[in-house]
């Protein structure tokens, strides 16, 4: 198990021409309880299952364990899955400062809404934020991807 620290922004400019890769993503949830959320994870061609724990006040850090698990078995899993499946397609974009952005495009029932995560060594880590990157929404709980699967951005 390893701890999580990152940061969600909102995008509000144009950051595909600094991306050096893609990939289509589907991921539906097992279980959406604040305490423990349970994901099942289609990226490109590899399967996944990841348990993240309760984040902490400010919303930036929380346990997460994922293990890659067969495609044939995410498949099956994403079945099993609390209404709605996400679709979204995520851009890697480098920092200046050897980190990336993870840029999420959402698709369907969350079409229209992009968000910008980064993954931090330490809490108190600085780096640059590019002109793209709009507002900060760490620890709103909306923005979580467990929440969108049950609130889409288009029913705000």
């Amino acid at each position: 198990m390893t701890k999580e620290i990152e940061r969600k922004f909102l995008v509000i400019g144009d950051f595909k021409k600094h991306a050096i890769k893609s990939h289509k993503i589907s991921q539906g949830y097992l279980s959406t309880v604040p305490e423990r959320t349970v994901r099942v994870r289609l990226r490109d061609h590899q399967g996944f299952i990841t348990i993240k724990g309760i984040s902490n006040a400010l919303g930036t850090t929380r346990f997460e364990w994922e293990k890659e698990i067969p495609v044939s078995e995410a498949e099956n899993l994403l079945l099993l899955c609390e209404p709605t499946i996400i679709e979204k397609t995520r851009y890697i974009v480098p920092t200046n400062d050897n980190l990336y952005f993870e840029v999420d495009e959402f698709l369907g029932e969350n079409s229209g809404l992009l968000i910008a995560e980064i993954e931090l060594p330490n809490e108190n880590t600085k780096f640059i934020k590019p002109s793209w990157l709009g507002e900060e929404v760490t620890g709103q709980l909306k923005y979580y991807n467990a929440l969108l699967a049950k609130e889409p951005f288009r029913e705000w």
